[in-house]
């Protein structure tokens, strides 16, 4: 396949994935609202570490941006620095992710049993399904710094490393997007 083709084809796969994923989160906080106007709703605060990993997913967003600008400079050791250090910010996001759950347990916020309530399950269920997409983003973070360290990404040549870095940038900007959202509809 020519190489502009197959760079045409796969962002537009990749396109066409996000706009899904947008789509279910779309719908997920859309349910939310609407459940929120129900007598059983009850209001909480954001844990502290969700405010704590926005930060560093918004880190990590700009440790790949710097990572495709030394790639394109021709720079690979530092650019396998900076996809490290991506792939370090994107772990302890995950991380305080997991301190926020149980910051939530703490605060008697349960997904399911006796104690739980529909707005703490939505919190959980939206998070949750993020966080298997940030999952998803660490194994395509390892692929690619695997392939920076194997020298497979060139100036000419980086179509996986640019596919990479649009995905981490859109869960990125999917989490800004829950963490806003909670933090003013919730």
């Amino acid at each position: 396949m020519e190489q502009k083709t197959k760079e045409k084809t796969f962002k537009q796969m990749l396109w066409i994935s996000m706009i899904s994923m947008t789509m279910m989160f779309a719908g997920l906080t859309s349910a939310y609202v609407v459940s929120k106007g129900r007598e059983d709703w009850v209001s909480f605060e954001l844990p502290s570490a969700f405010y704590i990993s926005t930060i560093l997913i918004l880190l990590s967003s700009i440790c790949f941006y710097l990572a495709k600008k030394t790639l394109l400079a021709g720079d690979n050791s530092k650019t396998t620095l900076l996809l490290v250090l991506t792939l370090v910010l994107g772990l302890s996001f995950i991380f305080y992710q997991f301190n926020g759950f149980n910051q939530l347990i703490e605060a008697g916020l349960y997904t399911t049993g006796v104690q739980s309530n529909v707005a703490s399950s939505f919190l959980y269920v939206i998070t949750g399904a993020h966080l298997l997409h940030i999952f998803a983003g660490i194994i395509v973070l390892f692929k690619v710094l695997y392939g920076n360290v194997t020298k497979k990404y060139t100036i000419t040549d980086h179509l996986g490393f640019s596919l990479g870095a649009i995905f981490w940038h859109f869960v990125d900007a999917l989490w800004i997007y829950l963490f806003l959202f909670f933090y003013f509809i919730g």
